[in-house]
């Protein structure tokens, strides 16, 4: 049984595998997608409306589920939203399956603080201080070995020091199913940036896949492994966008499930 950070796959089933996939990183396109004046938010995941506290309990209300070294990790609700901070080498995950249909765009209001010393992905350092992991569908695909568990398609996005923004790049495994993507690249330490990406386009390029596909899990995560370990990140907001053709869709928050 192939290990992960000293747990072994069977360790994590269901949505937990699937977005496991994504911290196996390991490198070629598209990504970043113009909002227009029809956009739809169709769902909305907030981490502001939480007062100054430990975030875990919270968490495990709104129906995340603690992955790898979660625990371990140092997360805090304060005026930047939802913080991430560590001080040593750990790999962490939060996530929670999700059922979202007709969506196209993702966009994330977000920030890194601290970049871990020594992740750069062109070096063979695979590791981020924040990402944010979409899954999408439940079929599974082939992961490239009989020893990783095959997973749907996935999409990760992070925000990196070093990498190539717009560079669709490969995990060890998987090859058939998931990319990574620095969106955007090397942002101010402290400064609150917003992604929008079009996963329905990479979808299509990486995957040749025609049809849109429901978001199936959302997960976010921290990985300082093989750094010198310390790093912190914050993330506001995590929105799911139509284009705006199904005009009876109504947003729905996270908060309204509190």
């Amino acid at each position: 049984m192939s290990l992960l950070f000293g747990k072994t796959y069977s360790d994590h089933p269901g949505m937990g595998r699937a977005l496991l996939a994504l911290l196996l990183m390991g490198g070629a396109a598209p990504g970043m997608a113009a909002e227009t004046g029809s956009s739809q938010v169709i769902e909305r995941f907030t981490f502001t409306d939480s007062p100054d506290a430990d975030a875990s309990d919270t968490l495990r209300d709104q129906g995340y589920e603690f992955k790898l070294d979660a625990e371990g990790l140092d997360l805090q609700f304060s005026g930047d939203g939802l913080v991430l901070e560590t001080d040593s080498q750990r790999a962490g995950l939060i996530a929670r399956e999700v059922n979202i249909e007709d969506v196209d765009r993702v966009r994330i209001t977000w920030g890194v603080n601290e970049y871990p010393e020594g992740a750069d992905w062109a070096a063979g350092v695979y590791r981020v201080p924040i990402a944010v992991m979409i899954s999408f569908g439940d079929k599974e695909i082939d992961s490239g070995s009989m020893f990783v568990p095959d997973v749907p398609y996935f999409v990760g996005l992070f925000l990196g020091e070093k990498e190539q923004e717009g560079h669709a790049y490969k995990a060890n495994y998987y090859h058939e199913g998931g990319r990574y993507f620095c969106q955007p690249c090397n942002p101010e330490p402290g400064e609150t940036i917003t992604t929008v990406f079009n996963f329905d386009e990479v979808l299509t390029e990486q995957f040749d896949i025609s049809t849109s596909m429901p978001v199936s899990s959302v997960g976010i995560q921290m990985n300082t492994n093989d750094t010198q370990g310390s790093a912190k990140a914050f993330i506001q907001e995590i929105e799911f966008l139509s284009d705006g053709e199904s005009s009876d869709r109504i947003v729905k928050s996270d908060q309204d499930e509190r």
